[in-house]
């Protein structure tokens, strides 16, 4: 049984990220706007969904602690995991706006997290400033997707696919509705078969929580991401990587912290360790977008080896293991400075080649 829900997992993982992919592309092309607005809101909302659902009723159950390392380890996840596992797949193209608008609000909420989370909580107070966030979010990227409607896309899309316009909106809206549940479902599958596995192999039950568990709320943004870079909706995958990490900050965690009764205790530690790594995850984007706009194969490598060094680190933390120190100290000494010179180098790279007339 735990075979066949492992398998029926990973079936319907695939089946609705294909699902919803498609019906994302379709409604971005019926209303004539770009894949990367459909990825940054209903992709990136739909594959939060997950997220959203452990926070909530975490906070009912008075769990609401779990919430913010769950929130953290999603956007970490979703940018070293999620884009470099796209790029590695395939290349991918990276939107101007993504650069300008979507990363350095990433970055800001993230910063703004740290802030709020100073006195060791969110409380309702600041779960109300993230909700609004959210609210004011949203409402740019619809007024940005009204404003760059293509009337040669609406009209391309209604060649391609002639009929009753209700009826094409009734099947996409489908797509999505049943992809997105088809995402959250197989994802639970998942993680159960995976957490029985790691049960049989002895695994702790520590360790299961901090890399079984934690990734698998971040399932259904992989498989969407991943088939929307093999389908060649670049802009999906990148967006939904983006867009979701800003939804977890501001919406899932300030619904959190308005149904949580006590608000959300944030541990010493996270403030000390967790929220500075998500912070230079998100500022790492930069350069590595802009430098020719496009996440190359290498890069997403990198992005992959930095995701399993974290998780690596964060494991041997919990289980206070005897290669924690050396581990740390080659990371700091040798792994980190040598990233920074090769992005000061692409920096420089791309400086030279900016005509003088732009700089």
């Amino acid at each position: 049984m735990t075979t066949l829900m492992f398998i029926v997992g990973i079936t319907a993982l695939t089946a609705g990220a294909e699902m919803l992919v498609r019906g994302a592309s379709r409604i971005a092309s019926a209303l004539g706007i770009s894949p990367l607005i459909v990825g940054l809101t209903v992709v990136a909302f739909g594959t939060s969904s997950p997220e959203l659902a452990v926070g909530v009723g975490a906070a009912w159950l008075g769990q609401a602690d779990i919430v913010v390392g769950n929130v953290v380890g999603s956007n970490i996840f979703n940018v070293l995991f999620i884009l470099g596992l796209s790029a590695l797949i395939v290349p991918l193209a990276v939107a101007q706006q993504l650069v300008r608008i979507d990363v350095p609000l990433l970055i800001g909420c993230s910063i703004v997290l740290l802030l709020l989370a100073l006195d060791g909580q969110i409380g309702r107070i600041d779960g109300t400033l993230l909700c609004l966030g959210v609210v004011a979010y949203s409402s740019f990227l619809v007024w940005q997707a009204r404003k760059e409607r293509d009337p040669q896309i609406i009209s391309e899309y209604a060649e391609a696919y002639p009929g009753s316009v209700a009826k094409h909106w009734a099947v996409n809206v489908s797509l999505i509705v049943l992809g997105l549940l088809l995402l959250v479902l197989g994802a639970n599958w998942l993680v159960d078969a995976a957490v029985v596995f790691a049960r049989q192999l002895g695994v702790s039950e520590l360790v299961i929580g901090l890399t079984v568990v934690a990734a698998g709320t971040s399932l259904p943004e992989v498989a969407a991401s991943v088939v929307a870079a093999v389908k060649g909706e670049r802009d999906i995958a990148v967006g939904n990587a983006i867009g979701s990490s800003i939804y977890n900050i501001l919406l899932v965690l300030g619904a959190t912290a308005l149904v949580a009764p006590a608000g959300i205790a944030v541990a010493q530690s996270v403030q000390n360790f967790d929220f500075p790594v998500m912070i230079a995850v998100s500022v790492a984007c930069l350069p590595i977008f802009f430098t020719g706009y496009r996440i190359d194969r290498w890069e997403g490598s990198v992005f992959l080896g930095y995701y399993f060094s974290y998780a690596a680190y964060v494991v041997m933390k919990a289980t206070e293991h005897d290669l924690l120190e050396p581990f740390s100290e080659t990371m700091m000494f040798f792994v980190l400075p040598l990233t920074l010179l090769t992005v000061a180098v692409l920096l420089a790279r791309a400086w030279r080649a900016v005509p003088r007339a732009q700089v």
